[in-house]
């Protein structure tokens, strides 16, 4: 699944648009390397999000073929780091 997919479906990001635009802009980190929308996320990556004020580190638990249910979507990564 492409990472601005997976941001929205998994609610880290609520817009694919804007998952695409922090993807851009090179505020997005998977595995240590900046990445693009396009980036393929597999199980047990880590994906950092940074955001003006804040990051967000999650590691990868399952990546769904399709959208998934408001409740099912933390199930989908483990939280790192919040800060």
């Amino acid at each position: 699944m492409r990472l601005d997919k997976y941001l929205k479906v998994s609610r880290l990001i609520k817009r694919r648009t804007v998952a695409n635009e922090v993807s851009d802009s090179g505020r997005v980190y998977v595995n240590g390397n900046i990445s693009k929308p396009a980036k393929q996320i597999n199980i047990g990556d880590i994906i950092k999000i940074e955001y003006a004020n804040r990051s967000v580190t999650a590691r990868v638990l399952r990546v769904p073929e399709n959208n998934v249910s408001i409740q099912e979507a933390p199930t989908l990564y483990e939280l790192i780091e919040y800060s």
